[in-house]
């Protein structure tokens, strides 16, 4: 496999509705901003991997607009897998270029999600309609039970839950592009309306309308294009069990810790606390933040729930975790993934709103299905990190 970078990046702002723009729109707006951002045109663009999801647009094969992202006459191909959308549309187009096939790829997502009626029961279908669907059970159910158990276990309070929120809008102050700008206390989260106990309001994700574009491209031509490209170091890819039920503890992923372990001996990293600087992870619930850092190696099991509260996961703390304000306050459904790897790129080419000082190395992370899928990528600003 050959060495890639990201070479350019580009995102549309973020809100719960984009009026002033179409699907195609969208896409066309972020692709100019990527390409600006990589100083190409798309004709230099050799393959493109798009991701979004059909049923949040309200149509079917929204991929028809594969004219308005410069496909004609290039190999095209789409990506849907939930909320992991769009970090596999990422691997798919770094594959191509990491494969040899192509020397520049590019990785389109958008998502509209305003344009459904009731995005709700599009989210009920994932779930197995003989065995589980009757309950009712959804992704904010699932956040829900994680919380309740994880509470249960470790003593974890609404309080330690609350400083995950308020942290995260505190982060996405700094963010133009982010959805929901805010600053927020720990009393008022606490005080805004119970969605699924014991998570309210303020503890849970918006939904967005929104693109997002990255650019991969070969060493060779990385190198020419610009002078701090962010270095792709690894990636992987897992999933759990479909129906929820099979899942043997709720108070910690335990196949998120497989493929973290993974990556990390794939990539050199021996102790994801000290090599890894800055996180952009899928928290769209305040408990999946502290469940994530907890499978992925940056604290043993029950410590988490105190590292927002202790300011270890602010911008300038010991760990940074969603310096771009995070799922909590940015949610394109189909592209929050490449959101995260957007911003974990940015980090690490010094152009971030919110910049880590001195960051080097940056993990994205996402999660799909019934919470079932797992992708994770790791750049640097290095090409490698040991040897």
């Amino acid at each position: 496999m050959r060495r890639v970078a990201i070479v350019g990046v580009g995102q549309t702002k973020f809100k719960t509705r984009r009026r002033d723009k179409t699907h195609p729109e969208l896409t066309y707006e972020a692709m100019q901003l990527a390409l600006e951002h990589a100083g190409i045109e798309m004709k230099d663009v050799e393959a493109i991997a798009y991701g979004t999801m059909d049923p949040f647009d309200g149509i079917y094969l929204t991929e028809r607009w594969d004219s308005i992202s410069g496909a004609i006459g290039k190999p095209y191909m789409k990506i849907s897998t939930g909320g992991t959308t769009g970090l596999t549309t990422a691997l798919a187009a770094y594959e191509h270029v990491a494969s040899g096939l192509f020397d520049i790829a590019m990785a389109v997502c958008v998502q509209r999600v305003g344009e459904c009626v009731d995005a709700q029961p599009v989210l009920n279908t994932a779930v197995d309609p003989i065995y589980e669907r009757h309950s009712g059970i959804g992704a904010i159910h699932i956040a829900a039970i994680q919380a309740t158990v994880h509470m249960a276990k470790y003593g974890t309070t609404e309080e330690d839950l609350a400083w995950v929120s308020v942290k995260d809008h505190k982060h996405a102050l700094k963010n133009p592009n982010a959805h929901i700008r805010m600053d927020i206390s720990v009393e008022d989260v606490l005080k805004s309306p119970v969605i699924c106990s014991p998570l309210k309001l303020l503890e849970c994700c918006p939904r967005s309308d929104g693109a997002a574009v990255v650019i991969f491209a070969s060493e060779d031509l990385a190198k020419k294009l610009r002078d701090n490209p962010a270095w792709v170091l690894g990636e992987t890819t897992i999933s759990d069990s479909y129906y929820i039920g099979d899942r043997p503890d709720f108070s910690h992923w335990d196949t998120l810790s497989i493929a973290g372990r993974r990556l990390y001996r794939a990539v050199g990293i021996d102790d994801p606390r000290k090599d890894i600087d800055v996180s952009e992870l899928y928290s769209p619930f305040t408990i999946q933040e502290v469940l994530e850092l907890e499978a992925l190696g940056f604290a043993k099991r029950g410590e988490a729930k105190d590292y927002a509260k202790e300011g270890v996961t602010f911008v300038d703390g010991d760990m940074p975790t969603n310096p771009s304000g995070g799922v909590l306050c940015t949610n394109p459904i189909g592209a929050t993934g490449l959101v995260r790897l957007i911003e974990a790129a940015l980090q690490m080419m010094n152009e971030s709103t919110n910049q880590v000082d001195d960051a080097k190395v940056a993990l994205a992370h996402a999660w799909g299905g019934t919470l079932q899928f797992h992708t994770l990528m790791v750049v640097s600003s290095q090409k490698k990190l040991k040897g």
